[in-house]
């Protein structure tokens, strides 16, 4: 019986080993990093600022919050912009989602997929207009894209891109 234990016990210490931590595929985005857009989207608009990834509820998610600091866009773009970003897995789900709100009213709810070891992809849920938001590191510089595909559209088209490095 004790060896029948004992058994039982390293196996299971062994699986649990063996299991991926649920946002293993996050760890190039840790960190605080800085933020400038350049005025290739349409939203036409230049700003600097940061955005931080971190764990948070004791690993339970990883929250991402940014903010704009300095900011030249049209009448229309919120330069005084800030936002939450909560990456979660539901239990009993693999599938891992991402919760978006801003200071704007805006409410987003995303899935996520990982096209490579250093490209993240958050993609709206339907029904409604698409948006993609494209998360992708080379050679320590991070970019990112904030995308649209508007109802009757057939492709996405960017509304904000921005490039930074680590702080």
């Amino acid at each position: 019986m004790r060896r029948l234990l004992f058994l039982f016990a390293f196996v299971s210490i062994r699986l649990v080993a063996q299991t991926p931590a649920p946002f293993a595929g996050f760890d190039f985005l840790l960190g605080t990093w800085g933020a400038a857009t350049s005025a290739k989207g349409s939203a036409g608009a230049t700003s600097l600022g940061t955005y931080t990834f971190q764990s948070d509820l004791g690993g339970a998610v990883i929250s991402r919050t940014g903010s704009a600091d300095s900011c030249k866009g049209s009448a229309s773009f919120d330069c005084q912009h800030h936002d939450l970003l909560t990456i979660y897995r539901d239990m009993g789900d693999a599938t891992l989602h991402a919760f978006y709100a801003d200071n704007e009213g805006h409410v987003l709810h995303y899935d996520i997929s990982f096209p490579d070891a250093k490209t993240v992809v958050f993609l709206t849920i339907a029904p409604g207009p698409k948006f993609r938001l494209i998360y992708h590191l080379d050679g320590g510089v991070m970019t990112g894209k904030f995308q649209i595909e508007p109802p009757g559209a057939t492709e996405f088209s960017s509304y904000l891109e921005w490039s930074g490095t680590k702080k």
